[in-house]
């Protein structure tokens, strides 16, 4: 395990890259919905043609607004590119924030057991050649942002490819209208395994490390007062150690004495039909929405929706599906 805690949250944070807020404030119903999409926005050479998909995704957040349907907040994954960092303002969402830059880091120190790990790492790989993409993180909100904080994986706790991008975690704390309290809205994209082309011994322990980190990045920076989602690309897949840890890291180290719940398995548990593109979303694994409850806000399934899923011919805008959970946000008693 990394022997200090990798964290680099920015204190309070306005530098949003928000754009002017619409004439007309998006009222609040008591409802919250919350897209998560990992968008495939990797450069030229390594991804090609993705310009129009993000035309797409954009105009269809457009049609989804136009009919009162679109989610109030999306946070997206492998936003890398400027043409897919510029789908939030296309889309009509008047809050954008990023993640952190390439040239974000750490300035941690690494234990022994660190040092053995980078002492491993093969720039033919894409290891311990620099960053050549900042995290690929944004969140898009239809409500005011009112702080936000960012943080990196450090460089001697990734493993292949994934190394080349400055992976991390991005929150935003978003007021909403008539609330007494925001809510924090996290979004991460983990280790890849296969993806990264070194063994699994490798980009397991990357990712356990990540894990780990998440878990203090969430609990030094989410105020437990208010309520939590956390949603992105955890990469978690098939493999029964990677998925037993993400939820036991999520259900025990995020929000100690709160319960936190999954909106996959809160649909299941309460009975909540899942289309066809839902149900692989929930066995491919990767992306995930968990939520806790706050102080004196709940937070409550109502149901989930796949804005981004197959079309008529079987293609899709992106090799994730993006799907969105909507919370019922009432008062605790």
């Amino acid at each position: 395990m990394i022997a200090t805690i990798a964290l680099v949250a920015t204190a309070p944070s306005t530098d949003s890259h928000s754009l002017s807020p619409p004439a007309v404030p998006v009222p609040f119903s008591g409802q919250l919905s919350v897209l998560t999409y990992n968008i495939h926005g990797l450069p030229w050479p390594m991804a090609w043609g993705r310009p129009a998909d993000f035309a797409r995704i954009a105009a269809t957040l457009r049609t989804l607004r136009v009919q009162g349907r679109n989610p109030h907040v999306v946070v997206l994954q492998e936003a890398f590119t400027s043409e897919a960092q510029a789908i939030g303002q296309a889309a009509g969402y008047p809050y954008v924030v990023y993640g952190a830059d390439d040239d974000a880091g750490s300035d941690l120190t690494p234990g022994p057991a660190d040092l053995r790990f980078a002492a491993r790492e093969s720039w033919l790989h894409g290891e311990g050649i620099g960053k050549y993409a900042g995290s690929g993180l944004q969140i898009l909100s239809d409500y005011p942002i009112v702080d936000v904080r960012r943080m990196v994986f450090p460089t001697f706790a990734c493993a292949g490819f994934d190394c080349l991008a400055n992976k991390g975690a991005l929150l935003a704390r978003i007021r909403l209208p008539g609330q007494a309290d925001p809510v924090d809205i996290v979004t991460t994209h983990l280790n890849s395994r296969r993806a990264s082309r070194v063994a699994d011994e490798r980009s397991n322990h990357a990712f356990a490390e990540e894990l780990a980190d998440l878990g203090q990045f969430i609990r030094h920076n989410h105020d437990p007062r208010n309520p939590l989602v956390v949603a992105g690309d955890f990469n978690a897949g098939q493999t029964p150690a990677r998925r037993a840890a993400l939820i036991d890291h999520a259900t025990r180290d995020w929000t100690p004495g709160v319960m936190v719940d999954n909106a996959y398995d809160a649909a299941r548990n309460i009975g909540i039909a899942l289309s066809t593109d839902a149900l692989l979303s929930r066995q491919r694994a990767r992306d995930w929405e968990f939520f806790a409850p706050g102080a004196t806000t709940n937070m409550t399934l109502r149901g989930i929706e796949v804005p981004f899923g197959h079309d008529a011919t079987g293609a899709m805008l992106s090799d994730h599906v993006g799907y969105t959970a909507i919370f019922d946000m009432g008062r605790r008693t």
